[in-house]
């Protein structure tokens, strides 16, 4: 039995608990067999290279289905067949290799990170100190002419920094040499190769000079650009760490953000702490101000103050009395408050929400994908490129054909090509998950980025799920506030949609009468309306025409929704009923149609009911009365006229549209069926987030192609500068830092977006700055 935190040793055998595996493992049976997916971090990842040499290790392993490496996110995706293998086999056989597999929630932990960038900042110190006194000792020979230095000095300095430049080969750059000895066990040269290769050479051609001045390398050392590069590269891995944890840190602060340990109340009163497996369904916990609840649960506590901007995107207060819900995920703004469990782990909503954040965060990229097949036979062609320079100008100048080689080696390292994709997506997907909306495939950035069609749904995706109250009509001698105060008094006992309707509608005009009722008797017939008797005979019916005996003159539109109020004296009121228009969909729709993207109402409504909502919000184009057949057959029409198209729903038979179209959108309440088939949830039901999400996903695009060009850019210009000799080791060293960085730089900036703000004509895509025809 698994006693006390998870610690994962050399054995592994903690990955294999049953318990454990609850919080990284999904178990469902897969093609009639026994299927497992668990999503693992892989510890000791530096660059893309690093997640190919996992992913190798995995490939072949009897039992795994399907093994798959995020670089940015360094998280593992793994299909596996309990009956062939083990977690525990598979975390050894990676381990050999100089990685470790820990589950999120520990790997994401406060002691492992800062263990990890401790170790990172050691090497980086060591390089650094080491660097500057071999620059102190190299510095003579720069400034002085030759022979103004005695040969017995120079010789001695050229030993300090050899001795100097120790350190930096035995522990500062180890990352760099263990990942190429790793690789070339495994047949594979990685992006580390050419750099170690880079260093070993000008280490030992500079240690040779050393101790054999009068050699063939005895008139030059390159300790300085030795220990410089080293340090320049730690430097870019260190900043690449850390940014590489503000583009990914969005997600993995929303995914781990609920508590290890609670406390839970005992038989006796007091509390215990406890691990958050440990909890059931029924316990009361106690979450202390500044927690997230751990499970769904019902407050105990008078009242506690909520943060569910998990839900809605928005960090505001939001109060909970006794007895109201609160999600697991949500923050406790106030004091100590008491919470009896409902749900827990895997059965709550933050489960769902982290279920879905998962697809993304180990998802690759089409471009990225194409990018790490590029980088093998690219490395390849760097080793042959810098083997050639050598021999080049071995015959021209030997003295410079060791530096040139060195900078061929470490000039073209496409760390920067490999990074361009994931990081600028997964710095989208980061500010969009903190507003609420999620994304569950990245490349749907790409989709969604040359969309110029927008269908939406019409009931609970442009309209509100309920009615409202639109006009009231009244007979003679009653007035509007009479009639409204009178319906409320038999619809504050019903819960059909009208009634919830009059009532809210009195409860906002102040017109409901709260008190004892003054009827002995009230009857709702199911399908027809509310009947109120009174002791003296007096009656007041609220339904349809029919059950309110309203004689025909009086009656409404019939293609409207309508409710109607009469007593023994006859038709007393005409309540006409609307489907509540979301506030914010008029002007989504109106930033949609000035960014270029046609919209259409897509409903299987009536036609009277979808034009009128279809004129509220300004929607250009209608269909309506469509089954969810008929919706299928008009989005492949559209598409088969070159449009490119995002379906936005929410309901069980939007799930075929969904699937169908170029990228989709699902509402936060919307049908299972519905958010499976859909590329982005929008948790808080605004339609303007489609607008802002399509905002980012061009911005995204638009970064990448940068990032795309970039680093394109950069080897073109920067391999023939090393060939020709114009780029000293160091200055290589810089040039694929500096790009390493510029590339993960460029894409925080989609992290720092402001939340909302005016679109301007930047935001819109080439070619479409303008509406098109119909």
């Amino acid at each position: 039995m698994h006693r006390g935190p998870l610690q994962v040793d050399d054995d592994f055998s903690v990955l294999d608990d049953p318990l454990e595996q609850q919080e990284f493992t999904d178990f469902s049976e897969q093609d009639g067999r026994p299927g497992a997916d668990s999503v693992l971090m892989v510890q000791g990842m530096y660059c893309a290279a690093c997640a190919d040499t996992v992913e190798y290790v995995l490939r072949d392993v009897p039992g795994v289905r399907r093994a798959q490496v995020h670089a940015a996110t360094r998280r593992l995706s793994l299909s596996w067949d309990p009956a062939l293998t083990r977690l525990s086999v598979l975390a050894r056989l990676v381990g050999q290799t100089g990685y470790r597999l820990l589950p999120m929630q520990q790997a994401l932990s406060v002691s492992e990170r800062v263990a990890e960038t401790r170790r990172e900042l050691w090497r980086l110190f060591v390089a650094g100190f080491c660097m500057m006194q071999v620059m102190m000792y190299a510095w003579p020979s720069f400034v002085t002419e030759p022979g103004e230095i005695p040969s017995d000095l120079y010789q001695l300095l050229r030993w300090a920094s050899w001795v100097l430049s120790l350190p930096v080969m035995l522990f500062a750059a180890t990352p760099f040499f263990s990942n190429a000895w790793r690789d070339l066990k495994l047949g594979r040269i990685g992006m580390d190769t050419p750099v170690s290769v880079g260093i070993l050479v000008t280490f030992v051609a500079s240690s040779a000079a050393t101790f054999d001045p009068s050699g063939p390398w005895g008139k030059e050392v390159w300790f300085d650009s030795l220990t410089m590069f080293v340090w320049f590269l730690l430097g870019a891995r260190y900043l690449s760490f850390k940014a590489r944890d503000s583009t990914a840190g969005a997600l993995d602060s929303l995914m781990n953000r609920l508590p290890d340990l609670c406390e839970r109340q005992r038989e006796d009163g007091a509390y215990e702490k406890v691990s958050l497996r440990r909890l059931n369904k029924g316990d009361i916990v106690r979450v202390h101000a500044g927690q997230a609840f751990p499970g769904d649960g019902e407050v105990v506590s008078a009242s506690v103050s909520v943060d569910e901007a998990l839900l809605t995107g928005e960090s505001r207060p939001i109060t909970r009395l006794r007895g109201d819900s609160v999600v697991a995920g949500s923050f406790n703004l106030g004091g100590p408050a008491l919470v009896r469990i409902r749900q827990i782990g895997r059965d709550t909503r933050f489960a769902q929400i982290v279920n879905l954040m998962q697809q993304a965060s180990t998802e690759k990229p089409r471009l990225a994908i194409l990018a790490d097949r590029i980088a093998a036979p690219f490395l390849v062609a760097v080793l042959i490129a810098a083997a050639g320079a050598a021999w080049y100008w071995w015959h021209i100048d030997p003295s410079k054909a060791l530096a040139v080689a060195v900078a061929v080696l470490i000039v073209t390292c496409p760390c920067a090509l490999a990074l361009s994709t994931p990081s600028a997506m997964l710095s989208s997907a980061g500010w969009l998950a903190r507003r609420g909306i999620l994304v569950r495939r990245l490349q749907a950035f790409e989709a969604l980025s040359n969309i110029n069609t927008v269908l939406f749904d019409k009931t609970g995706t442009l309209t509100k799920d309920r009615l409202v109250l639109h006009a009231v009509q009244v007979r003679a001698g009653v007035s509007r506030e009479q009639a409204l105060a009178r319906a409320a008094e038999l619809a504050a006992a019903s819960l059909h949609p009208v009634s919830r309707a009059l009532a809210q509608a009195a409860l906002a005009e102040n017109q409901a009468q709260i008190g004892p009722s003054q009827w002995d008797e009230m009857i709702e017939v199911a399908g027809q309306g509310m009947h109120a008797k009174a002791a003296a005979g007096h009656w007041l019916r609220l339904g349809s025409a029919a059950f309110c005996q309203v004689p025909e003159a009086a009656r409404g539109n019939p293609d409207s929704p309508h409710a109607y109020l009469s007593d023994q004296d006859g038709w007393l009121a005409r309540f006409e009923l609307q489907e509540g228009v979301r506030p914010d969909a008029q002007e989504a729709v109106a930033a949609l149609r000035a960014m270029g993207v046609r919209t259409w109402l897509l409903s299987g409504d009536r036609e009277a009911a979808a034009q009128w909502v279809a004129q509220a919000v300004g929607v250009d184009h209608v269909i309506a009365g469509a089954s969810p057949e008929q919706k299928l057959v008009e989005l492949v029409a559209l598409q088969a006229q070159g449009r490119k198209i995002a379906m936005v729903g929410d309901g069980l038979n939007d799930g075929p549209v969904l699937a169908r179209a170029d990228t989709s959108f699902a509402l936060g309440h919307a049908a299972p069926l519905a958010q499976a088939h859909s590329d982005y949830v929008i948790q808080s039901g605004q339609v303007m987030d489609v607008v802002d999400t399509l905002r980012q996903a061009r911005l995204t695009m638009r970064i990448v192609r940068q990032n795309l060009i970039w680093a394109a850019s950069y080897n073109t210009l920067a391999v023939p500068m090393a060939v020709a000799g114009w780029m000293p080791p160091w200055a290589a060293g810089l040039g694929m830092a500096a790009s390493s960085l510029l590339v993960i730089g460029n894409a925080m900036r989609l992290s720092r977006q402001p939340m909302s703000r005016k679109f301007t004509a930047s935001d819109l895509s080439p070619g479409q700055n303008a509406p098109q025809s119909a």
